[in-house]
């Protein structure tokens, strides 16, 4: 099973936040998903971002690939620079 970290959308319209979730790529954006890791909300000046950081690790160690707009979010709390840090101490 190929599993990702992506966002599912949430909120009113025109009004969006997200929950960041571990899903089966297969399965739908705002579809079923494994776990939950946190919250996105980018319509709050400055942008609240908030991530359980031991278990989105612990979920990448395990071979989960962020997408594109959770690598950034991970990139800018230092997540990514972890991931890296642990693959190389193994």
């Amino acid at each position: 099973m190929a599993v990702k970290i992506r966002l599912k959308r949430m909120g009113q319209k025109k009004a969006p936040f997200y929950r960041v979730v571990v899903a089966d790529s297969r399965s739908p954006r705002d579809g079923r998903f494994i776990e939950e890791l946190g919250t996105y909300n980018p319509l709050k000046n400055p942008i609240e971002f908030n991530v359980d950081q031991e278990k989105s690790l612990k979920w990448m160690l395990d071979g989960a690939k962020p997408s594109d707009t959770v690598r950034n979010l991970f990139s800018k709390v230092g997540l990514m620079e972890q991931l890296h840090n642990a693959k190389n101490a193994k």
